[in-house]
């Protein structure tokens, strides 16, 4: 896919953004886009990631499952072949499954890691030594509020978004002297597909009114709404731009004041 060359403060810089096809990632890859970067979006189903590469004028798109470590791997490297080095790492990509936690069983426990953290490893270790020997790098992991705090009824995801939190910082120590930064951004309830259509199975299961699913969903939001996409996609553009190069190692919640 041949795009021409854009101007803006990101020019010249391959973003890589997984999970970009809907949602918050699809609104971060626009973003970049407008902000000038060449970027690569990363879906599971190929016809929508071509679509949405084209209707964004993405770079570039690639298909496949982040678990799979082999060929996340290879499709890192194909868009590396085709258009430079990846210097902006967005790892979007994630999945919610919802149980108490003495019906969550340990496969569930599997599922949640190597989606939500699992993948981001496999990413970083494609990626850091390219930003490493190039002295300038961003990654940015789109967390969740349950990086920072607990929900009942999702103790797996939680799990896996604290320890995202956590890589978050170590990386962030680690590369802090090579010109890399690695910052979490943490979204509260986002309106977005996922959480439209989770709204419509609680609909259809008790009879309650959608204005009032939402309302409990956003209770602990101090604003008592959704999170906008457009909204993280600021965040993480700030984060990717050169006056936050001396922040690192941070966790930003996007949430109405959820957490603080």
């Amino acid at each position: 896919m041949e795009r021409h060359a854009r101007s803006g403060p990101l020019s010249g810089r391959h973003a890589l953004v997984t999970g970009g096809t809907r949602g918050i990632g699809l609104a971060i890859a626009r973003r970049l886009v407008s902000d000038g970067a060449s970027v690569t979006i990363l879906g599971r189903n190929a016809v929508r990631a071509e679509q949405m590469a084209g209707e964004i004028g993405a770079a570039g798109f690639a298909a496949c499952d982040v678990t799979d470590r082999a060929e996340f791997t290879e499709a890192i490297a194909g868009a590396e072949s085709l258009h430079g080095g990846v210097s902006i790492l967005v790892n979007n990509a994630g999945q919610a499954e919802s149980a108490p936690f003495l019906k969550t069983p340990p496969d569930q426990f599997s599922r949640m890691l190597s989606v939500n953290l699992e993948s981001i490893v496999t990413a970083c270790h494609a990626v850091l030594p390219g930003m490493i020997a190039a002295g300038s790098g961003r990654i940015v992991n789109v967390a969740s509020t349950a990086g920072l705090k607990g929900y009942r009824y999702v103790s797996a995801y939680v799990a896996a978004k604290h320890a995202v939190v956590g890589l978050t910082r170590s990386l962030a120590l680690e590369t802090a002297e090579q010109g890399v930064t690695v910052n979490a951004v943490c979204p509260g309830f986002a309106d977005t597909d996922l959480i439209r259509d989770s709204v419509a199975r609680i609909r259809e299961k008790t009879g309650r009114e959608e204005a009032d699913i939402i309302a409990d969903m956003v209770r602990d939001n101090p604003q008592k709404r959704l999170i906008e996409p457009d909204e993280v996609a600021d965040t993480v553009s700030w984060l990717c731009g050169t006056g936050a190069r001396s922040v690192t190692g941070q966790a930003v919640a996007v949430a109405g004041g959820e957490v603080m």
